[in-house]
């Protein structure tokens, strides 16, 4: 994702005023009329074949995964639950055609599902960033769901939902973020394997900043002739790596 123009970082209170955490192996979020948002703000996005484009970014608080290279920690717990006309009204308030939904992972608030189809019934062009180890299946049809598939440097491999790969579409991508050439050969099997690149509109290939050099992950997927599209997290070239809301 990217940096800001303008943008909405929400006080970490629950209902009771208390700091909210909602990891959802103890919290679960069940009450679809709202979500516990961690930050709404406007910039430009950083992935994905949307790249470059104004987009609002709502994210949402909470993750059930811990990969070894997360650089959003800090939307593991806080945030605020708001109810969810009010997080539709803020998103369009920017007045952005690309609407992103992040996390966290934003499938494990049931609240998200209605609010991506409200989004689109609104005229926004709605994108998901979904980690792979939740059910795609529901999603509106509409939204263009951006499916992370975890390779094992991540540590959480292990929890891919590979039934996800038969709901994939053309207007959905498929996402690696590779920490090294073992990374890179679990993902190459993985697309060959399954036809990624026949099955969904994009396959995306990145490094992980800071570990694999961009310029080895590209001289592979030459060698390879992989059917891929290379990318970088843009707002770590054009801000520091540790600003957060970008």
């Amino acid at each position: 994702m990217s940096a800001v123009t303008k943008h909405l970082r929400l006080t970490p209170i629950d209902s009771k005023g208390e700091s909210a955490d909602v990891r959802p192996a103890r919290r679960p979020i069940r009450v679809p009329d709202t979500l516990v948002v961690h930050e709404i703000y406007v910039s430009v996005q950083g992935e994905s074949s949307f790249v470059g484009v104004p987009c609002t970014f709502v994210r949402l608080t909470g993750c059930n995964l811990r990969c070894t290279w997360c650089d959003t920690t800090q939307a593991f717990k806080g945030g605020q639950r708001l109810q969810r006309s009010e997080v539709l009204a803020r998103a369009l308030s920017f007045d952005t055609p690309l609407v992103e939904l992040t996390g966290g992972e934003p499938l494990l608030q049931p609240g998200a599902l209605p609010l991506m189809k409200e989004l689109a019934d609104a005229g926004r062009t709605v994108l998901l960033e979904t980690s792979g180890e939740r059910d795609i299946s529901a999603i509106d049809p509409r939204v263009h769901r951006i499916v992370d598939l975890k390779a094992p440097a991540s540590g959480e491999s292990h929890r891919v939902l590979w039934s996800n790969i038969e709901h994939l579409g053309p207007r959905d991508e498929v996402k690696f973020v590779l920490a090294d050439r073992a990374d890179y050969e679990w993902a190459r099997a993985a697309i060959e394997r399954h036809e990624l690149h026949e099955r969904a509109g994009h396959v995306l290939v990145s490094p992980v900043f800071g570990r694999l050099e961009p310029r080895d992950l590209v001289a592979w997927v030459l060698e390879d002739k992989l059917p891929v599209r290379f990318q970088l997290q843009l707002h770590k070239v054009v801000w520091s790596p540790e600003t957060q809301g970008v």
